[in-house]
């Protein structure tokens, strides 16, 4: 039986539109059942699906109703024309039960579909793989991090629908940007709107739990002939020695609940802070300690943001760090990916980091050429006798470069300052560095054994012990007698080992 509907649906431009819808309805149902039963599909899928064709297919839905009403308008010349629907005309109650059916799988579909559409666009794909130049360096770091197995938008849009209206009405200008090619090189932090810490961390990291001392082991490679190792274990006093003491000593003791600690920075990435402000929530007492080399101008702190400390004023890259050569060259030797007995090897690769490129391919070819004519000209003898150990350098050394370094976006150790520690980046010394002094004479130490103590040091077949309950005094190993005492690490070191 020939299937009637009212005069006003028999147009082209209704007809284009119900192409449109079915066709776009048909293919989210089969682009469904494959992201569904089979595994692997393409990272645009979800977007297609999801996105693209619901929003196509409203689009069909919307141009029928605009031809009815054209063609309607036509037929009743300069009139005004209103439509309405008479039950009793079989064409009417066809369209009706059409439109009602339609409307009804419509919306059941629009619901599955905005579910699936929202935790697409919070999934790690969706964040990390979408816009492969600009997160590459982002999801590249993540992956290899601590925080590998936590979705993208757990730390930075965490629970609550205000966070999620605010990041995607973020993210419209992060998407414009893309298209128009007007996004930052390398992207600039510290990220001004990211949630609070206490709001995001704190949901699995929590200041009331007791964190014990942790045995840190370093292993390190100098830069002369034979990559000579040497070892430094750290205790590192993240929490108290007993635990009945909770935070009321060790590293974590900035974030016990009974203290505040406000600061001021004079610095876009917070490395400069003239101004600390110490208040006991218990007993209301309250310290200033203004840095004496670098004070604060008269007035200055009326104009300028008094920031309370939290877990990212240290952990600043919790899942984007980009390590330094000097680290990740140690890490690569100690795992046997580059291997240790191939002279030179560690002062070769600095030398290659301390090189800027504009593009991954063009530090590849570098870093092969410079490796291969290297080992030619000085050590023929390992190029004819063991060529392996050299294939296996190359390959080592480019693995972790690419892990840490993206020339494309201008990403490397030295654009986001890492604030755990103070080798590479001042980190801890921008407060503990003996020269923020309060008005009463205290200062904040700079004493290494605040944080952790050395319990071993030196190379591995003549290892220097400290005894149980003490520590070693910090040897360092190159011959500088006791300059590292008066100078910031960061004054020589760069990351790329000096």
């Amino acid at each position: 039986m020939k299937l009637q509907l009212p005069n006003s649906a028999k147009n082209m431009t209704s007809l284009i539109g119900a192409t449109i819808a079915l066709i776009s309805f048909f293919m989210i149902i089969f682009l469904f059942v494959i992201a569904t039963f089979f595994s692997g599909q393409p990272i645009y899928l979800g977007l297609v699906t999801y996105i693209l064709l619901p929003g196509i297919m409203i689009i069909g839905l919307i141009i029928i109703p605009i031809g009815m009403w054209k063609t309607s308008r036509k037929k009743a010349g300069k009139d005004t024309y209103w439509p309405f629907v008479d039950l009793n005309d079989k064409r009417h109650r066809n369209a009706l039960l059409i439109f009602v059916s339609g409307t009804a799988v419509f919306f059941l579909m629009s619901a599955v579909g905005s579910y699936e559409a929202f935790h697409y666009t919070e999934s790690v794909e969706f964040c990390g793989t979408m816009c492969h130049n600009v997160m590459k360096p982002e999801y590249t770091a993540y992956q290899h991090s601590s925080h590998a197995r936590v979705a993208c938008a757990e730390c930075h849009i965490g629970s609550g629908a205000d966070w999620f209206v605010k990041s995607k009405l973020s993210g419209l200008y992060q998407v414009y940007a893309v298209i128009a090619d007007v996004y930052p090189t390398p992207i600039a932090t510290p990220i001004a709107n990211l949630r609070p810490a206490r709001e995001t961390c704190e949901q699995c990291h929590w200041p009331q739990k007791f964190y014990s001392n942790k045995l840190h082991v370093e292993r390190h490679y100098l830069n002369d002939e034979e990559n000579t190792e040497w070892d430094i274990y750290l205790n590192m006093k993240i929490g108290a020695v007993h635990s009945a003491r909770g935070l009321e000593e060790g590293i974590h003791w900035h974030i016990n609940p009974d203290v505040k600690i406000e600061y001021v920075s004079t610095h876009e990435k917070l490395q400069e802070i003239p101004w600390v402000r110490y208040t006991n929530l218990k007993t209301g007492e309250v310290t200033v300690y203004n840095d004496e080399d670098n004070p604060l101008e008269e007035g200055a702190l009326d104009s300028l943001e008094i920031k309370m400390m939290d877990c990212m004023d240290c952990h600043n890259r919790p899942s984007h760090s980009y390590k330094p050569p000097a680290f990740f060259v140690n890490e690569a030797i100690t795992a046997g990916k580059i291997p240790e007995d191939l002279p030179e090897i560690k002062s070769l690769t600095m030398q290659i980091s301390a090189e800027e490129f504009t593009s991954s391919d063009t530090a590849a070819m570098y870093i092969e050429s410079t490796i291969n004519e290297f080992y030619e000209e000085d050590y023929p003898e390992i190029v004819e006798e063991q060529p392996e150990l050299i294939e296996q350098a190359i390959a080592g050394f480019k693995e972790q470069y690419f892990s840490n370094i993206f020339p494309e976006m201008q990403v490397r150790w030295s654009a986001y300052p890492n604030n755990i520690g103070h080798v590479e980046f001042d980190g801890c010394f921008r407060c503990h560095n003996d020269l923020h002094s309060s008005e009463d004479g205290k200062v904040i130490s700079r004493d290494c054994n605040l944080c952790h103590s050395i319990s071993a040091q030196g190379y591995p077949d003549s290892l220097m012990y400290a005894n149980v309950n003490e520590s070693l005094e910090f040897k360092h190993p190159s011959d500088i007698d006791e300059e590292w005492k008066e100078s910031l690490c960061t004054d020589c070191h760069t990351g790329l080992d000096p």
